[in-house]
Parts: structure tokens; sequence; C-alpha cells
């Protein structure tokens, strides 16, 4: 079989779209809202990542999602959660929260702090399967399994880690956060996948591509990456099928 050639795509922080609505600063990674890119739709299921800042008290009021699973990952602050399944819940960082919106549900996302800001990561990831009765999972990640180590935080349905949320779709998240310099050699699940590398904070070089904080590498057709990582790094990798 001819082996294919890797394909890299390298998002630098500052050409991602953006908005500022007074009460939300956001950065777009995809095209998103009044944000359009042709370039820039989706990578394969992943449809959305956007790194939003949300003012105290402030938030996204209820409104309606379907067949998608939402992911949300708190970087800083406390959100509050409420839908329509009756879940009501605040997460902080260390935590990450999963919607599988399906057949409809109504959610809001708001601000739980009177004071301070909330920073957080929300990803959109089509699933693989429409229609689904929707569903609500979050889970608080012991600091130590994600230190100077990638650990699995999102697995697809069927899958048994325990330290992980499922969704329905064939994608892996990992997340770590790395306190001396490290050298990690992620394996992807099928060359037919495409891996995502997003840096929260810090340094990532993969290949001769130098990524700092919130710099992406989009890449394609690798059965393996090496990433050297600085001190101080946190990251997340995100595996998806680019068909489904």
């Amino acid at each position: 079989m001819e082996k294919r050639e890797t394909i890299y795509n390298y998002i630098k922080s500052d050409s991602r779209g953006g908005a500022d609505h007074g009460w939300l600063k956001a950065k777009h990674s995809f095209s998103f809202a009044n944000y359009y890119d042709p370039e820039r739709v989706h990578f394969g299921a992943l449809r959305v990542l956007n790194d939003d800042i949300v003012a105290p008290s402030e938030g996204f009021g209820k409104h309606p999602h379907d067949n998608m699973e939402i992911i949300t990952i708190p970087l800083k602050g406390e959100l509050r959660h409420e839908d329509s399944m009756g879940n009501s819940s605040v997460i902080t960082a260390g935590e990450i929260q999963v919607m599988s919106a399906g057949t409809g549900v109504f959610h809001s996302e708001m601000n739980n702090s009177t004071q301070s800001d909330v920073q957080l990561l929300q990803i959109w990831i089509f699933p693989n399967e429409k229609g689904v009765t929707p569903r609500y999972d979050q889970k608080r990640l012991n600091p130590e399994s994600v230190k100077n180590q990638l650990l699995n935080v999102i697995q697809p349905k069927g899958e048994n880690n325990p330290g992980a949320i499922w969704i329905q779709q064939k994608s892996w998240f990992y997340l770590g956060e790395f306190d001396t310099d490290s050298v990690e050699n992620y394996r992807s699940k099928s060359i037919d996948n495409g891996i995502y590398i997003f840096v929260i904070e810090g340094e990532v070089k993969v290949q001769n591509y130098l990524l700092s904080k919130r710099d992406a590498l989009a890449v394609v057709n690798a059965d393996e990456l090496i990433m050297e990582i600085t001190k101080g790094t946190k990251i997340l990798v995100m595996e998806v099928p680019l068909k489904w």
C-alpha cells in the first residue's frame, strides 16, 4: 500500500476569527456566527472550537441545539449550566462537560461569578448518528492524571475508559499539563482520522512547527506524531474522523 504524505496546516492564534460583544470576547478557529472563512469551516467532524471570555454575570441565555456533540472545557472561573433535561450545575477549571443535543435540547451557559471573568473552550463535533436521545455528563479530572502526560478525556460511545466521557462520534480528546520538558509520541487510532493539536498555554514543537499559546496544528495522514513539549505547557489533542 502506498504511503500517504503527512499534511500539516499551521494555524496561528492571531489568524483566528473573532468578535468582541463587550460581555463576550471570542476567538473562532472555524467559521462561526459572523465570521466566515471558506478554508476554515470544519476539520473533519470537528466543527467548532471557540475560545471565549465571558464577563461577570453574563453568558449565553437559553437557546436550542440539535444533532451536535458539545464539549465545554472551562479554563478559569465558574460556568453555570442549565438545560431542558433538568440539569443544573456549576463547572470550573479541571472539569469537562459534554452535552449530546440529539433530537433537541435548550440550554444556557452563564458566568456564575459577579466579579470575575470565566474563560472556556467550547467545541462542537458532528455526531455519527442523528436523532439520539439528548444526554448530559460532566467529570472532574484528578490534577495528577493530566500531569506530564496526555490523559484521554473524551472517547467514542462503546469504549470503556473510566476516566473519559463518551460522545456520539469516533473521536478521542486528550489533555495534558506539563511542569517539565517532555516528549510525547502520539499514535493515531487510524490514518483516516485527522489530529488537531491546540496549545492552551506554553509551547509545543511538532516537526518543524513551533506552536505557542493558542496556536494549532491540523494534521492529516499521520500514523504518529512526536511532540516536544516545553515546561509550563497545557495542551489539547483531538483526533476526529475526516469522513463519517
